[in-house]
């Protein structure tokens, strides 16, 4: 059994955002306000008083008296499998992931963790894809790395295993984001490609815990961070109801780019990919379509005006910002209820034309503001 951290023993950076991310029931983004107003380790000193943060008595509780021999168990888990815990505030944790909404507070990282700072593009796509799709996916990310690009995808069947290994085969670097803790590899079959990764100065990275087994619920928790540690996200091959396009949606809500590749018409694997195009995923037939996009040079190898980057993020944020505030106040919007609304009643109040109405839930469904359901619409 772990030995108890004391209060005369020294507690690492590590033990006060585990002990932060243990208080249950309290969103990320509220946590880390905790921290910028009161700080992390004055937050667990017992000289202050929390009796004002509107907490439940649960939550103050895991602030006053943090569990550390739980904590103390997990960063020994940790060291046992071979991975380090990168931490909010540590010189390692992405720059790009602290951008969004709900970024995790700690990382488990095993291998290269120096390539959480690197340029990623993001490949995700169908388990069970096609071999043109399985293709594509080992071809672009070949290509890619060959532009000193990092490969990040979710180290799943198909799309995201042939991304991973296109990338290694052409001497490149990849992250695997997985939905486990690091002492396993989910799917089992892929233990040779993690090790591959791994040994290969690549990098696996999650922010579950050792122990944690694969419940569907995490994968898009993942997800959301493969998205949100890339400058963009392809989207390969996928179905209508893939959880790639969870992906993409976490690109869209992120404000990163969404990249498909076109498939035949009759290809069930391509329909995921076609309704992204038709609402605004730019259509890529080549490495160069991504590279241009995103205003990478390449005439030293890779490098990326990072401070007009990072003014054009936040501007864009802002743009985003003030673009969720009119939909907020958008007749269509304000159209649908929180009950089923038909399509005629969201036409009717509106008054706008029916191709219009279509077009435009479309794009608020893939913003995560209405949902489709047999009958209509809700918000959400």
């Amino acid at each position: 059994m772990a030995t108890e951290v004391t209060s005369t023993t020294k507690k690492s950076n590590a033990h006060y955002w585990l002990a932060l991310k243990f208080v249950p029931r309290l969103a990320i983004h509220k946590k880390l306000r905790l921290v910028q107003e009161i700080g992390l380790m004055k937050l667990f000193s017992s000289v202050t008083s929390i009796s004002s943060l509107n907490l439940t008595e649960k939550q103050q509780s895991a602030i006053t008296h943090p569990d550390w021999n739980k904590i103390n168990k997990v960063i020994t888990d940790s060291k046992l499998c071979g991975s380090d815990i990168v931490c909010f505030d540590d010189e390692e944790y992405p720059e790009r992931l602290k951008q969004i909404y709900d970024p995790p507070l700690v990382l488990f990282t095993q291998g290269n963790k120096q390539l959480l700072l690197e340029p990623q593009i993001a490949i995700v796509g169908s388990r069970g894809a096609t071999p043109f799709g399985r293709e594509n996916a080992f071809v672009f990310a070949g290509d890619l790395v060959k532009k000193s690009i990092v490969i990040t995808s979710g180290l799943a069947l198909g799309i995201d295993a042939e991304a991973h290994k296109g990338a290694l085969f052409n001497n490149g670097k990849t992250i695997a984001v997985v939905a486990t803790g690091l002492d396993r590899v989910y799917p089992s079959r892929h233990k040779k490609l993690a090790h591959d990764i791994v040994n290969s100065n690549g990098l696996i990275v999650s922010e579950f815990v050792p122990g944690t087994v694969p419940k569907a619920g995490f994968f898009p928790k993942r997800n959301r961070i493969i998205s949100g540690m890339s400058y963009g996200v392809l989207v390969v091959e996928a179905t209508i109801k893939s959880g790639s396009l969870i992906t993409a949606r976490s690109a869209v809500e992120q404000n990163r780019e969404v990249f498909a590749i076109p498939s035949s018409i009759k290809n069930p694997q391509g329909k995921g990919c076609h309704w992204l195009i038709k609402q605004g995923a730019k259509l890529v037939e080549e490495c160069n379509d991504i590279i241009e996009d995103l205003n990478i040079s390449l005439k030293t190898g890779l490098h990326l005006n990072l401070k007009c980057e990072q003014e054009a993020l936040q501007s864009n944020l802002q743009e985003k910002k003030n673009h969720q505030e009119d939909l907020f106040n958008d007749s269509l919007l304000d159209s649908v209820g929180y009950e089923i609304t038909p399509i005629d009643v969201v036409v009717s109040r509106s008054k706008l034309p029916i191709d219009v109405v279509l077009t435009q839930l479309t794009i608020l469904e893939l913003k995560g503001l209405v949902s489709a359901v047999p009958g209509g619409y809700l918000r959400t």
